[in-house]
């Protein structure tokens, strides 16, 4: 399909010789991390922060207030979230892996157990660096590539029944990734979503939600499941949302942004805990390590990474080149 885009921008892209990309291969020992991105003409390494922004970015970057407290790009930032995810208490911070940082030094302790889906492996660091241990209750299909099930990224809910009750005590709180990066990028089932969710209520046990790439996650659930085939990418985002007490963010993915992250909670008793780590670790909770410019492109991003348009487009280029 075509592009839902035009191109206003280029840049030159250097192609080397067979030779010459096998010399480079071995000067970087065969480690593709150690490749200059100016000798790789097609980079498939990660779309975390590396792709184009759109005009209305670019637009909203010029208006950014760089002021250290009050800033009106923080409180629009503050309010897309609020408005898109419904979670009315914010904590920016400058990427992912900040805001895990910041979660998990006030919700893990040496001992504790985190379930759920697998999650990334920043993630996973994060979880282990503060002593706490991980249960993997992805389901069975995850692990087949022969398998064509459609939502590889749900939790065995029996598994996850059997963790809570087993080790009750010592579950912090339980982690779906949407989607699941650590199988492949797979989605995760709203339905299944759902079951999770009456689990962690019925065992009094928090749910949090990676929502790295939650736009598409929707877009999936939207394809392939009859039942949402007519509603609108953002219903079906606010229905995933309504099941979790909170949310991890990576804006660099689904915001389309180059750099930024936040943390989202309902909970404003839990608020008031993660806040001070927040700006001890990232910033003050008006920016969080990123600049007012960063705010503004990942609040304009938020809304462009629910643009079904843009999702068909991504997910259908995926399918071709596969």
């Amino acid at each position: 399909m075509l592009p839902p885009y035009k191109t206003k921008m280029v840049e030159a892209v250097k192609t080397l010789t067979k030779k010459e990309r096998i010399r480079k291969i071995r000067k970087a020992g065969y480690n593709l991390f150690f490749l200059k991105s100016e000798d790789v003409a097609v980079d498939l390494l990660t779309d975390s922060g590396t792709g184009a922004m759109s005009q209305e970015q670019w637009a909203a970057l010029m208006r950014a207030d760089e002021s250290y407290a009050g800033s009106s790009s923080f409180l629009r930032l503050e309010k897309t979230i609020q408005k898109i995810l419904g979670f009315p208490f914010v904590i920016p911070a400058h990427q992912g892996r900040g805001a895990e940082s910041v979660f998990n030094k006030i919700l893990v302790k040496a001992g504790d157990i985190i379930t759920g889906n697998s999650p990334f492996d920043t993630t996973r660091a994060h979880i282990e660096n503060r002593g706490g241990k991980i249960i993997d209750c992805t389901c069975k299909d995850a692990f087949s590539s022969k398998n064509l099930f459609e939502f590889k990224g749900n939790v065995d809910l029996k598994k996850l029944e059997k963790t809570l009750k087993r080790y009750r005590n010592k579950i912090a709180y339980v982690l779906l990734t949407i989607t699941c990066n650590s199988v492949g990028g797979q989605p995760v089932s709203l339905e299944n979503i759902k079951a999770v969710s009456k689990l962690c209520r019925q065992y009094k046990t928090p749910l949090f939600f990676d929502i790295a790439r939650f736009a598409e996650n929707s877009y999936f659930i939207k394809e392939r499941k009859r039942k949402y085939k007519n509603w609108p990418i953002k219903e079906i985002v606010k229905e995933t949302m309504k099941c979790a007490d909170g949310v991890l963010m990576s804006a660099k993915k689904d915001a389309l942004a180059n750099m930024g992250g936040f943390i989202a909670v309902r909970n404003k008793e839990l608020y008031e805990k993660l806040a001070p780590q927040a700006i001890l670790m990232e910033g003050f909770l008006n920016y969080g390590g990123m600049s007012g410019r960063d705010m503004e492109t990942v609040a304009q991003g938020l809304y462009e990474g629910i643009d079904e348009n843009y999702l068909r487009y991504r997910t259908e280029q995926t399918k071709y080149l596969g």
